[in-house]
């Protein structure tokens, strides 16, 4: 007879999977809101892969931003399809993007600064496959700056979200009482 192991999870492990929820369910939601361009949406996710970076490091927030493309593609039925490719180049590099950033100087690179480095990179990596891949013609260059506003509009929020969720309990609090 086999004996099974049993995996024991801890409270921490609970917190991840309650955290990598919230992002599955972000997208879903996000899938639901109509885009008036193909491709531009907030990326309300994020702002939990940016929190799950702050507090348990890259190699959980890869996890968590993988296990919601993942999951999201499969409860949205795009699994494998382009759309699966596109979110997936996209959260890849963009997590690149956030792993070199970590390296710099956190005074100057909080969550504001790596959402927009991380919007740009996200961008970048789909149009990168849409251009070797889908349509390999220069004209999808041309909408590299309607995206690239969009990804600085978006990462600027959401990364303003992520700061304010990140922010001490009483911080704001004392930002009253200075000014």
């Amino acid at each position: 007879m086999k004996q099974y192991t049993r995996l024991h999870a801890t409270a921490q492990d609970h917190h991840i999977a309650r955290l990598a929820a919230l992002a599955i369910g972000l997208t879903l939601m996000e899938a639901a809101i109509p885009s008036p361009l193909p491709g531009v949406k907030p990326g309300l996710a994020n702002i939990v892969t940016l929190i799950v970076l702050h507090q348990y490091g890259l190699k959980t927030a890869v996890w968590v931003s993988l296990l919601r493309v993942l999951a999201g593609s499969l409860l949205l039925g795009s699994f494998l399809t382009p759309g699966f490719f596109l979110s997936l180049s996209g959260a890849v590099l963009s997590l690149a993007v956030l792993g070199l950033a970590t390296h710099l100087p956190q005074r100057w690179f909080g969550a504001v600064s790596l959402s927009i480095l991380a919007a740009f990179a996200h961008i970048a990596g789909q149009l990168a496959l849409v251009y070797f891949w889908l349509i390999p013609t220069a004209g999808v260059l041309y909408l590299s700056p309607l995206f690239a506003t969009a990804a600085l509009v978006f990462g600027l929020a959401n990364g303003l979200i992520a700061a304010r969720l990140l922010a001490p309990p009483h911080a704001s609090t004392r930002l009253q009482e200075v000014a």
